[in-house]
Parts: C-alpha cells; structure tokens; sequence
C-alpha cells in the first residue's frame, strides 16, 4: 500500500507527466530514442532547474522488468545457440569494458580531483546503484560515484542512438521475437514469472536485479520454446519513460554547482571512451565478420537497458548487444571489489 501511496504524491505524479510529454515531444521531434531521452532531459532539466520532483518508488525496477521481459523474447532457441557460439566476442567486449572502465578511473583520478576510490567506481560501466554502493563500501563519495555514472549513461544515450541514426545504420540484423501477438492473460503470465526472476535477484543480492533476473527467466523460458505474450510498443515506450524518469531524478542543482571542475571531467572522460570503445567495437565487428554498428552498440560504455533498446529501435543485433551487455555488467558487478582490494593492497606494498 505504501508504494501506491508514493505513487500518488504530487512531486511523482508530477515527474510521470513531465517525463511523458518529455517522451512525446522527443517523439514528436524524431530524435533517436525518444521514450528514454525525452524524459530524461526532461527530468533531469527540471530537477537542476530546482522543480520539486522526485521518480515513483520502484519505477527503476519497473522500468527494467518491462525491457528486460521484452528483451528476453527475442531469444528464440536458433538465436541463443548462435549466441552462445560467439562466446569469446561476449568475453572480449566485457574485458574491454572492464579495462575501460578502470582506464577512466584514472583519468577521472589525475585530472578530476576526486579521490582514487571515487574515480574507479564513479568509471567503471557498471550499475550506477551497485557502483555507488559499491564505492562508498570502500571510503568512496556515493553522490559524486552516482551523478558520474548518471552522466555516462545519459551521454552515451544521447550520442551514439545519434550517430548511428545519422549514419544511417538501421535493420541491419533479421532478429525478431519470439512472440508476435499479446493478450492481457498472456502478459500477466509473462511478467509473473519474469517478476520471479527478479525477486529471486533481489533475495541472492545479485546486482542489477531487476534487469538480470527477469532477463534471465524470460530467456530460458523463450530459449526453449515457451512464451505467452509480446510486449506491445505503448508498454514498450512506458517502461522507458520509467527508465529515464529514475536516471534523470539522480541530477542535482546543488551538485552540479559545487563541483563543476569534477562534472567536466567525468563528461571529457566518457566522450573519449565512447570514441575509444566504437573504434574497438568497429575493428572487433571486422575480426569477426560481423556488422560495425551491432558491435559498435555492444561495446559501448552504457547500461544495458539503453543499449539493448537502442539495438531494439534501430534493428541491430538485439541478442548480441543484449549478451555482451550482461555479460560485462556481471563480470563488473563480481569483479570490482575483489580487483579493488588486489589494487589497494599492491600500492600499499609499493609504498611499504
């Protein structure tokens, strides 16, 4: 009852509606990713402009279970095993990541003056939550680790859906999922059980729960066979305003204004690793035969939910972005705070 009782308070209601005419005005204009940019510049505009906003409790996890469930779908059992096959793509492009990430902490560190703490975790292209958790677990700046990781992902939402759409990448893959036709039955079924995956997540203290865990139950399910229902477009757009109404709601006037010099270099650093990880993703796509804009798509430094919706929109390899993306956050997610401890134990060393 409490989560509907938020729901209903003037400052989320008035977040729903901005975010959505935020949406429909993107719509309206063509720009790329409407349904997510939208209410994120949206969002974010008005709460740096001192509006008093905030995102509906769980609309994060809503977000994510609906674009996850959708996701899910398009892992018919043909498409798994020829994503399964590129296994060692998958793996490339999250080690890439990961040495990205950590290539951005440092810059972030020596030009940024923030901390070595705050820098690593404010780079690496994890979850912004689970970084920022993750971060202040070990002496780090949480609010600075989550506005750096809400900048990388809005950057990278508002650029590369752009280039690529300037550049005339589209439907370059036939992927399409498994299930064509929807029933309100068969869409209670779906979510039901992806709801599962999620809470199933949660109670494991997986890390992006509520993107991996449905993800998860709607890909085995899909990959052998079973579905109920398709996830209709308006559903589709809802889960995005969702998405962008939570990463836009993470900007504040106060922040922004009391470390510009910190803002700067977090917004150079994830410019030159965009450029940085589309030269990888174009001379990985040649290596392997593959199409440059889905590679360029699954190396990019941004969350999987937007990449995997950019890859949905522009038809481009939608089950190996979505893969390489899980992937690298799962590798992240395990990895960052034993990398960090081996890190800080060898300075220490070195200085001893």
């Amino acid at each position: 009852m409490r989560v509907f009782a938020d729901l209903l308070t003037a400052p989320a209601l008035g977040a729903l509606a901005a975010c959505t005419v935020g949406g429909a005005i993107a719509a309206a204009l063509h720009i790329p990713l409407p349904w997510m940019v939208g209410p994120l510049f949206a969002m974010a505009g008005l709460k740096v402009a001192g509006v008093n906003l905030v995102a509906p409790r769980l609309a994060r996890e809503g977000g994510q279970l609906i674009i996850a469930t959708a996701l899910g779908l398009y892992f018919t059992p043909l498409v798994a095993r020829e994503t399964l096959g590129q296994w060692w793509i998958l793996l490339l492009a999250a080690g890439f990541s990961t040495a990205l990430g950590y290539g951005g902490g440092w810059f972030l560190w020596r030009f940024g003056g923030a901390d070595r703490t705050t820098a690593l975790f404010a780079s690496v292209p994890g979850g912004a939550t689970e970084m920022a958790v993750l971060g202040e677990r070990f002496g780090g700046k949480p609010d600075r680790i989550a506005v750096a990781q809400s900048l990388r992902i809005l950057l990278v939402v508002v650029i590369i859906p752009a280039l690529l759409t300037l550049s005339g990448a589209q439907g370059a893959d036939a992927f399409t999922p498994a299930e064509k036709a929807w029933s309100y039955e068969g869409l209670a079924r779906q979510f039901a059980c992806a709801a599962v995956g999620g809470v199933l997540f949660q109670w494991l203290r997986v890390g992006n729960a509520w993107m991996l865990g449905p993800l998860a139950v709607t890909i085995a399910l899909t990959a052998a066979g079973i579905g109920f229902s398709a996830i209709p477009p308006p559903l589709s757009a809802a889960g995005q305003v969702l998405l962008g109404c939570a990463l836009g709601s993470r900007f504040e006037r106060e922040f922004l204004r009391s470390a510009p010099r910190f803002v700067a270099v977090v917004v150079l650093s994830v410019v030159l690793g965009i450029a940085t990880a589309a030269t990888f993703g174009a001379l990985l796509a040649w290596f392997a035969d593959l199409p440059v804009p889905t590679m360029v798509l699954a190396t990019a430094p941004g969350g999987i939910a937007e990449m995997a919706i950019t890859a949905k929109v522009l038809q481009l390899g939608v089950p190996l972005v979505t893969a390489a993306h899980v992937v690298r956050v799962i590798i992240l997610v395990t990895t960052s705070a034993p990398l960090f401890r081996l890190l800080r134990a060898a300075r220490r060393s070195t200085r001893s």
